[in-house]
């Protein structure tokens, strides 16, 4: 699927997309601004929120593909998981030691850094009590000059197009309450408020 300048090209995620997913997260992470140079590693956005759903459900991960005469082929992408409960049991089992030969975990946590750390380190954070109902979770970062122009809405609905033919019932995510453009963007979009939102941390869900 192209734009009607033939810019970019809706795809399912291929491995040779792993570092462009990479980069993506690590340029959107700041509140979806640019986290380079911010965090003890570049890779630690991406170790937590991005990479690990590449690997648990390649099927279910889409990108905007940039082309050839792109800086990078991946100018964005949607990640998803159909059963967020398996999602946490593999995290836990194989993501964690990963994590762990990498990074300190620091408790409690003191700043942005050392947030991100625990929540990788913490996969059954995402077992929220609604999970039942809304079994699949997301993420989707676009790099700002490709935000506001539809692509967000079709990597959600080719999401929610893999979730719906495999009998997924809902879904969700949660945010940061300070990214108040990607509040805008699920509201439109049709999510609601799960009642186990926290005003720091919205959780929010949409029936598929």
């Amino acid at each position: 699927m192209r734009n009607d300048a033939g810019a970019l090209t809706l795809r399912p995620y291929r491995p040779s997309d792993a570092e462009g997913l990479r980069d993506v997260c690590l340029r959107t992470a700041e509140f979806g601004g640019d986290a380079t140079g911010l965090y003890v590693s570049d890779d630690l956005v991406a170790d937590v929120f991005a990479t690990p759903y590449a690997e648990f459900a390649p099927d279910l991960a889409f990108v905007l593909d940039g082309g050839a005469a792109a800086s990078q082929r991946v100018q964005g992408y949607i990640l998803g998981v159909a059963d967020t409960a398996r999602f946490v049991e593999w995290f836990r089992a194989e993501r964690v030691p990963r994590l762990a030969r990498t990074y300190q975990h620091v408790v409690p946590w003191r700043t942005r850094c050392e947030l991100i750390r625990h929540l990788g380190f913490t996969p059954e954070r995402m077992l929220l009590p609604e999970v039942d109902r809304y079994p699949a979770h997301l993420h989707i970062d676009i790099l700002p000059e490709h935000q506001r122009r539809g692509w967000g809405r079709r990597l959600m609905n080719a999401l929610i197009g893999a979730l719906r033919s495999r009998g997924v019932p809902g879904l969700h995510l949660t945010m940061a309450a300070e990214n108040v453009e990607a509040r805008r963007f699920y509201d439109r979009i049709g999510f609601h408020e799960l009642p186990s939102s926290t005003p720091s941390a919205p959780a929010l869900g949409i029936v598929i």
